[in-house]
């Protein structure tokens, strides 16, 4: 059986695994809405207004 992409209710880091690996965290919802790819964090606008700190790939809302 393959695993489900969760997405971490602490940062919305969309990951698969036990805990997420942008913020270590364990709480983590397989229901979320939308994806966003952040490449540069430091001058995407949409990562500070989402308040995203790194690169990676982010659910834009977890349930």
């Amino acid at each position: 059986m393959a695993a489900k992409e969760k997405s971490c209710l602490n940062c919305r880091t969309i990951y698969f695994g036990d805990k997420c690996p942008n913020c270590g965290e364990t709480p983590a919802s397989e229901s979320f809405k939308g994806r966003i790819h952040i490449f540069d964090s430091e001058k995407s606008e949409m990562a500070e207004n989402m308040k995203i700190n790194s690169d990676g790939e982010f659910a834009i809302k977890s349930k």
